[in-house]
């Protein structure tokens, strides 16, 4: 088919939740993909945080279709050989030690916010069940995910809304403690707001709300959803600032394309939620896992060097271009904040021009794929300084 085509059944079939660009994507390799008019498009988004590994990996690939060639679904009713070693090896590799699988990163935030009520439900019984999100936060789409997502306009259309959710304004030490009124059980915050424009969430903050949590037996979730999975220069982002939370949510770039989450809990909370507390059909999918396995046996130290290299890069030469004000971030996970330009029409020029990126708020946003090769990133940073440059 060509675009039109595409985009003609497209338009007609789709629900209009999304805001597509005028591109069909066909295929390609690693941060290199091809249009559906055989233009050739550089990939600085991986599917929002997906593709770490970019398109068409072959070893990913491989430990995909051998597992599809063996059994495809179990159901978790049953033991299965691949999902036991992906949950030994994402444990040890991330200092966690219970894993329960899902199908998304909003699906892992709502099994941390179960198991954070039952914990609390079962040792203090009632009243204990608020949980505590951080203005400007995303955390999901789901009924529960979208209340703890502390941006206003989210808030809309829905109601009523979930409760027991409030916000606290990052950075301010005084007014989070002014919340915990007894009624707390858990915290959920993102060591960088992706969806909220790539923002830090400052590291002493951080430490604070854990010393809170752990003199108030709080629990506190990192939603690692976007930051997880060697983007921002470690497995996970919370190893940057050396404060480690009790569970950890996981997702996008784990299953490298195919659709995965994951609730990790240390040894206190891992065996909260129990038999028919909590479950998914798809949720631990041998398929998915295959490819988990294959993706975290590759990312090793040296590996996570070259993300928080390219990113340095990234950032060194991003930040010299024309209406550039600011370049943050952690590895291969960039904001850039513009001087008077539009964040939107810069990311629709790049795609006239053959770049993709994202946005996010009023700042373009990089997520590239973290195996892109110098000369993907030249190619792409070529295109973005030329649009900037109009």
């Amino acid at each position: 088919m060509d675009f039109n085509e595409i985009k003609s059944i497209s338009d007609k079939y789709l629900m209009p939740t999304y805001n597509h660009f005028p591109v069909a994507l066909a295929s390609g390799k690693n941060a290199t993909l091809t249009a559906s008019d055989g233009r050739e498009i550089i990939d600085f988004t991986s599917g929002i945080g997906v593709n770490i590994f970019g398109v068409n990996d072959d070893g990913w690939k491989n430990a995909v279709t051998q597992q599809i060639e063996r059994i495809q679904h179990t159901s978790n009713l049953y033991y299965n050989e691949t999902v036991a070693v992906a949950a030994k090896l994402l444990c040890e590799k991330s200092g966690f030690d219970k894993v329960l699988f899902c199908n998304s990163g909003a699906e892992a935030n709502e099994c941390a916010i179960k198991l954070a009520r039952k914990y609390s439900y079962d040792r203090y019984g009632e009243n204990r069940s608020t949980i505590i999100s951080l203005v400007n936060s995303f955390h999901g789409r789901t009924m529960a995910t979208i209340t703890a997502t502390g941006q206003e306009h989210y808030h809309k259309f829905f109601m009523p809304f979930v409760d027991g959710f409030k916000y606290a304004e990052v950075g301010n030490k005084e007014a989070f403690s002014e919340l915990l009124d007894g009624t707390v059980c858990a915290v959920i915050l993102e060591v960088i707001q992706g969806e909220g424009g790539v923002l830090l969430t400052p590291s002493d903050y951080i430490k604070y709300i854990r010393q809170l949590c752990d003199e108030n037996d709080i629990i506190l979730i990192f939603d690692e959803v976007q930051t997880g999975v060697g983007r921002t220069g470690k497995l996970y982002a919370w190893e940057n600032i050396g404060v480690k939370p009790d569970v950890l949510t996981s997702a996008k770039g784990l299953g490298d394309g195919l659709p995965v989450g994951a609730c990790l809990a240390t040894e206190k909370f891992g065996s909260t939620l129990t038999a028919g507390t909590h479950g998914t059909t798809f949720g631990g999918n041998p398929v998915v896992l295959a490819g988990a396995i294959e993706i975290l046996n590759r990312i090793d130290n040296e590996f996570l060097k070259s993300v928080r290299e390219k990113g340095e890069y990234i950032k060194n030469k991003v930040i010299t271009f024309n209406d550039v004000f600011e370049v943050r971030g952690m590895g291969l996970m960039i904001g850039v904040d513009l001087k008077t330009k539009k964040a939107a029409d810069v990311a629709a020029r790049c795609v006239e021009k053959g770049l993709l990126i994202l946005t996010a708020k009023q700042s373009l946003r990089m997520l590239p794929p973290l195996t892109v090769t110098k000369n993907e990133i030249d190619k792409g940073l070529e295109i973005l300084k030329n649009v900037l440059a109009e």
